[in-house]
């Protein structure tokens, strides 16, 4: 047995007639590979997906404090204030002071209302920390009146309590525990991501279409047969899609339980409990959450049709290399099936020139083999990954 150090899960999903991802020109977002253009899906599409899904597996319903992304974090606050009775003017001067001593930036006044105490760029915050500093401004406002003095106590306030900041145990959210968090400011913790997600792409050439429309005005079309209210297009695409996800298992226990990560192994297998049950949640949110602009008009929604999970102490490595020359659209069989089968010469390609590193199991709509793998459905990958990220072995 060998410790779980990297889970990799590698899945195909099918979309046909969707605006999956969309550019700064509304188009499809493209991938240009071994010598072919294909569509892609950002990774930041992906997790936002992720996160943001709600459904038996949501990343919400584990328990476990979640996290706000805004620019807003100093408005938030001088709402809150007001909703325990500060006044309009302390409550301002008191989210003014915590966004140049959080940031060192200044509220804008040439702005009104919300816009004016915004940040230059979306943070993700926790809500226990927002709940903290909401608390202790509270505190701050209740007993200073003077603005310069308040301005000076929400930074010392800060300095001061910038160790029990970053100590607080998921206090920046689960989000920044599974995809990290990146900070300028000085006085909040950076978080190391544990999940690594790649841009999907289709495993074949890019399929678009522009899509002419029109709308009818329901009045208009009544009363003179004249019935369009407007001629419009977008892009669409289809494709079959291979998506890539390394979960570093150290790593994500480390920001779950606030340990070493070097310490993860060592510990009792009920400190690993929790991010065996994040691990599950996530791999069941990345097989059936799907991502997709005008969902109203495409129903881009599908279940992976191919999902490999692995595990192992080795350096990971993606299997996008299958498809570097780009799959023919025309074949004896179904391209889902030679996209699948694909996969597994990779995977015996690679066991024969460096053995096998790793245990594996896989979800399949068709019949094939994967060498070393055994064929499990959604359900038990979940609950094999889950027990041996608690065991500490695979």
């Amino acid at each position: 047995m060998s410790l779980p150090r990297f889970i990799q899960i590698h899945t195909l999903h099918t979309y046909p007639a969707a605006l999956l991802n969309r550019d700064d020109a509304g188009l499809a977002k493209r991938l240009p590979y071994g010598g072919a253009i294909r569509t892609r899906i950002s990774s930041q599409c992906l997790k936002r997906h992720w996160r943001v899904a709600d459904d038996a597996f949501s990343l919400a319903k584990l328990g476990v404090p979640m996290a706000t992304r805004t620019r807003y974090v100093a408005e938030l606050i001088r709402q809150r204030l007001i909703e325990q009775g500060i006044d309009e003017a302390r409550a301002y001067a008191t989210a003014e002071a915590l966004l140049e001593a959080l940031f060192g930036e200044k509220a804008d006044k040439k702005k009104e209302g919300v816009k004016a105490l915004q940040t230059g760029q979306a943070v993700l915050f926790g809500n226990e920390e927002i709940a903290y500093l909401a608390r202790r401004c509270r505190d701050i406002t209740g007993d200073f009146s003077d603005p310069v003095a308040l301005k000076a106590e929400v930074a010392k306030f800060l300095k001061e309590e910038k160790k029990n900041i970053e100590a607080m145990k998921l206090g920046s959210g689960l989000e920044s525990a599974l995809f990290g968090r990146m900070v300028t400011s000085d006085l909040l913790a950076n978080r190391d991501a544990s999940v690594s997600v790649a841009h999907a792409f289709t495993v074949h050439e890019a399929q678009v279409e522009n899509d002419y429309f029109t709308v009818v005005d329901d009045f208009a079309q009544a009363e003179d047969g004249a019935g369009s209210a407007g001629i419009f297009d977008t892009e669409l695409a289809s494709g079959l899609y291979y998506g890539y996800v390394v979960i570093d298992v150290p790593q994500l226990v480390a920001n779950l339980e606030g340990i070493k990560v070097e310490d993860v192994f060592t510990i009792g297998a009920d400190k690993r409990g929790l991010a065996g049950k994040v691990v599950q949640h996530l791999l069941h949110l990345i097989a059936t959450v799907s991502p997709g602009a005008k969902r109203g008009s495409t129903a881009p929604y599908d279940w992976a049709k191919f999902v490999l999970v692995e595990a192992g102490d080795w350096q990971p490595r993606s299997l996008a290399a299958a498809f570097h020359d780009p799959i023919p659209l025309k074949g004896d069989s179904s391209i889902r099936g030679r996209a699948a089968s694909k996969l597994a010469k990779e995977i015996a390609a690679f066991d024969a020139a460096y053995g096998m590193p790793t245990a594996r199991r896989f979800l399949s709509l068709d019949e094939l083999a994967v060498p070393a793998a055994e064929r499990a459905t959604l359900s038990q990958l979940g609950e094999w990954i889950a027990q041996t990220v608690r065991d500490g072995a695979c």
